[in-house]
C-alpha cells in the first residue's frame, strides 16, 4: 500500500511537471529559413511593430507579414549576388530618423525596440538594406510606370519558385 501510494505521488509530480511544460509560453520561434537566413517570430513581429511591413488587414497578419519578410530575403540574396553601391552614411540616417518619427516619442520608439528584442544597430542595418534593393530595383528596372511593375512582378515570381524557402509557420 505504501508502495502505491509513492507511484502515485510520483506519477502525479510527472504530470503536474509535463502540464507546465506543455502550458509554457512561446518565446520565439523559427517560422521559415531562407537563403540560409532564419526568420523568427520575432522578426515578424518588430516589422510590423516599427512599421516595416504591413499586414495590409489580412485575416492572418502574421502570415501576411512573414510572406513579405520571405520576400525581402529573396530579393537581399539576389541584390548581394550584384553588389548595388552601399548607400552614404547620411542616407541612411536620414532612413533611421524617418523610421523614428513614426513613433509620438523617443521613448515610444526605444519602448518598441525593446519589446522586439532589437537595438538601433539592427534598425540602421535593415535601413541600410532597404536602400540598397531600392537602387538596385532601379538600376535593373529602369523602365517607368505599369511596365516597371509588371516586370518586378515577374521578377519576384521567377525569384519565389527558385529560391531557397522552408516555410515553416502553420495557422493554428
Amino acid at each position: 500500500m505504501v508502495r502505491q501510494f509513492r507511484s502515485g505521488i510520483l506519477i502525479t509530480a510527472a504530470w503536474v511537471a509535463l502540464s507546465g511544460i506543455v502550458a509554457a509560453e512561446t518565446i520565439d520561434r523559427v517560422l521559415a529559413v531562407v537563403a540560409g537566413q532564419v526568420i523568427l517570430l520575432s522578426d515578424v513581429t518588430a516589422a510590423r511593430d516599427l512599421g516595416l511591413q504591413t499586414a495590409d488587414g489580412a485575416a492572418d497578419p502574421v502570415r501576411a507579414v512573414l510572406v513579405k519578410l520571405i520576400d525581402r530575403e529573396l530579393v537581399l540574396a539576389e541584390v548581394d549576388r550584384y553588389a548595388p553601391p552601399e548607400p552614404d552614411a547620411a542616407a541612411v540616417a536620414r532612413g533611421v530618423e524617418a523610421l523614428r518619427a513614426r513613433f509620438p516619442s523617443r521613448q515610444a520608439f526605444d519602448a518598441t525596440l525593446e519589446k522586439s528584442g532589437i537595438d538601433e544597430n539592427h534598425v540602421r542595418e535593415t535601413v541600410r538594406q532597404d536602400l540598397r534593393v531600392a537602387a538596385y530595383l532601379e538600376q535593373r528596372f529602369a523602365t517607368a510606370g505599369d511596365r516597371r511593375t509588371q516586370l518586378i512582378t515577374d521578377w519576384m515570381s521567377g525569384l519565389r519558385r527558385r529560391g531557397d524557402v522552408i516555410d515553416l509557420y502553420l495557422t493554428r
